[in-house]
């Protein structure tokens, strides 16, 4: 798939290297449990190309039109545990620090929230992350998803007292994706 600046694609071999670099690097997993190694990147690459063959959707790999480069991820999944708004699909990215503050997360996740609805059907897609991650829920909040406090919730993979353990979840439904952005908060609940 293409966005106006992005080839959303099937993983290759030849991503595998700038992965390990983007998920071993601390300030792009300063919202996750800890860095990840080359052996646990891959892991992830693999479980990745899993999705994809069990659901038909995936995280798609992020490549820039203009320069080629892999830039990180962007794309549905269906998450591991369980909590009170799964099972569900959630809309999900991690990107290089060098494609921080360009809006590819954005971009890339307007498809991907447009494949899950129209392709597959989807009647509402969440997203989640750490309460302190204020740059993904900007993003969560410019592609229309809404938080409802009540919502939010410990993630059950992390030990209580963990600093990441609280999580705000937002959600968008297949109506609401195809209501304008400026329409969004008069028809959304708060």
């Amino acid at each position: 798939m293409r966005t106006e600046r992005l080839l959303m694609r099937r993983w290759q071999p030849s991503d595998r290297a700038g992965f390990a670099a983007l998920n071993a690097d601390p300030e792009v997993m300063a919202h996750f449990p800890a860095p990840l190694d080359r052996a646990a990147s891959d892991a992830f690459v693999d479980r990745i190309e899993a999705g994809f063959e069990a659901n038909g959707f995936g995280l798609w790999a992020l490549q820039r039109l203009d320069t080629a480069e892999f830039v990180g991820f962007t794309g549905l999944s269906v998450p591991g545990f369980r909590a009170h708004f799964t099972p569900a699909v959630e809309v999900g990215w991690r990107l290089c620090r060098a494609a921080w503050g360009q809006g590819f997360a954005t971009e890339a996740a307007r498809q991907a929230l447009r494949v899950g609805f129209e392709s597959f059907g989807l009647a509402e897609i969440v997203s989640f992350t750490a309460t302190g991650n204020t740059a993904s829920r900007a993003v969560m909040r410019r592609l229309g998803m809404v938080r409802d406090p009540a919502d939010d919730f410990d993630h059950p993979a992390l030990p209580a007292g963990h600093r990441l353990r609280r999580h705000v979840l937002y959600r968008i439904s297949r109506a609401a994706e195809s209501v304008p952005a400026s329409d969004r908060s008069a028809t959304m609940r708060p």
